[in-house]
């Protein structure tokens, strides 16, 4: 029954009014009353629906080689799917990220709006599911327990694709900044205390060699998103399906997406498993991780501008205070190392309602997948401004540095190695007592001349192994 604003859908519990312009159904109206939680709506995750909606469309070329559904139900489902791939009625999931229910919610209102779209495109009102039901005809030969996941999983896999552009850009820029301070001296530091020389080039370089080396980590990860459980139905076990449904179901995802998609080896065990979630949860906690150590870095070596360390500039972003007249903070690494906070916390989520499945099936799958996507648009924003506001604009503060070198005490250690560690330490405890420095005490108690110590302690000597005769 229609009105002028409202049509009527039944389900299990009984007749909903369904907003008449709506291409979704009763089962997402229930969805929209139930689970006012996060406040994130699926429809702010393009990819989530275009991930149900290849899931969908593979399921469709299985149902229809396997004589499950009719041509014109096929054609008609296949058109819907290529509309939401394009972008289209991404505004029909208007439901919560966070729901009860193991994703079923979800799930059917993918149903409803491919069935209700299917149903225009063969000529009828939204509503008539006789023609082209949402569940025994766009749900055939599937659970929400084997959509639901592999839709999470090829929407990562376009995720990751997404996201890894802005990594590789990150580590590029920080690669040029180890390049454009290769000639800068300064001093480094062990416990936070003055330890040897090197270059402001190579701890760029050790910044960019860390990302680089997770970026290896979390591609290792993305790969696992390749393998679902497509065909497990409800707890593995296929029910409701014909012979032969999941290899027909693999081999379309295979066709659409273009990736190498393989099924499970044990349904029974890949529909309670959320393992990929997990690694690529902590893969991402890794990178943060990584990236939290480099902008506490940032961080320290600007520190002051006067009684810091003041080894770089940040670029100024605002004003830092609004008290403390000519302060300038260090905004844009301070909001990075809160990202990463918010992504080390998701992936205790995600441990956490890993763990808490039972039996054939993990229910918490929603907040699973929530947590993912959004550590995953977090860091890609948080990238983007971390390179663009902060790293493309960072300044060396060249002659500040080397003059802290050529004034501290660390650089006895050159001496090791000639006049030995007990004289060295000697010269150290008296420059640290009296304020003297370590090129005039060696000169003055005659441990080497002028001409020797100049040749062991320029600098390029003291950033990399080398040989020094006397």
């Amino acid at each position: 029954m229609i009105t002028d604003n409202f049509r009527v859908e039944s389900d299990l519990l009984g007749p909903k009014q369904v907003p008449a312009d709506a291409l979704y159904g009763v089962q997402t109206v229930r969805a929209i009353e139930n689970f006012h939680i996060s406040g994130n709506l699926m429809s702010s995750y393009p990819n989530f629906i275009k991930g149900m909606a290849l899931t969908k469309k593979a399921a469709a070329i299985a149902n229809y080689e396997l004589e499950m559904i009719s041509r014109e139900q096929y054609d008609a489902i296949c058109q819907a799917c290529d509309e939401l791939l394009e972008g289209k009625h991404h505004d029909q999931f208007p439901i919560d990220m966070i729901q009860g229910g193991a994703g079923t919610s979800t799930n059917m209102c993918a149903n409803e709006v491919i069935a209700n779209r299917a149903l225009e495109i063969m000529g009828h009102n939204r509503g008539e599911y006789q023609y082209c039901s949402p569940n025994d005809i766009v749900n055939a030969s599937q659970s929400t327990n084997d959509a639901y996941p592999c839709a999470i999983h090829l929407a990562m896999v376009l995720e990751h694709e997404a996201f890894l552009p802005h990594l590789v850009d990150l580590i590029g820029s920080l690669e040029k900044k180890a390049e454009e301070f290769k000639n800068v001296i300064k001093m480094g530091r062990t416990q936070l205390q003055d330890a040897v020389p090197m270059t402001l080039g190579q701890t760029f370089s050790g910044f960019a060699a860390a990302l680089r080396g997770e970026l290896k980590t979390i591609n290792m990860a993305a790969r696992e998103f390749l393998v679902v459980n497509m065909g497990a139905t409800a707890i593995g076990t296929g029910i409701c399906s014909k012979p032969g449904y999941s290899g027909a179901c693999i081999n379309a995802l295979r066709k659409i997406t273009g990736w190498n998609i393989t099924l499970a080896d044990n349904l029974i065990e890949a529909t309670s498993a959320t393992s990929c979630m997990i690694q690529y949860s902590a893969a991402m906690k890794r990178l943060c991780i990584k990236i939290n150590k480099m902008c506490n870095d940032l961080r320290l070596m600007s520190s002051g501008p006067r009684c810091g360390l003041n080894e770089i500039n940040l670029p100024q972003r605002q004003p830092g205070s609004s008290i403390m007249p000519g302060k300038v903070n260090p905004v844009i690494p301070e909001v990075m190392n809160q990202i990463c906070y918010k992504i080390i916390g998701n992936e205790l989520t995600i441990t956490l309602a890993s763990d808490n499945g039972q039996l054939e099936l993990n229910v918490m799958e929603p907040v699973i997948a929530y947590s993912l996507f959004e550590s995953i648009h977090l860091l890609t924003n948080g990238l983007d401004t971390l390179r663009k506001l902060c790293i493309e604009g960072i300044e060396a503060n060249a002659d500040h540095c080397r003059r802290m070198v050529e004034n501290s005490i660390g650089i006895v250690t050159m001496l090791n190695p000639i006049i030995g560690y007990k004289e060295s330490t000697k010269i150290a405890k008296e420059a640290s007592e009296t304020g003297r420095g370590v090129y005039e005490l060696v000169l003055e108690h005659g441990l080497l001349t002028k001409e020797q110590l100049d040749r062991i302690l320029r600098p390029e000597n003291m950033i990399k192994p080398v040989e020094i005769r006397l």
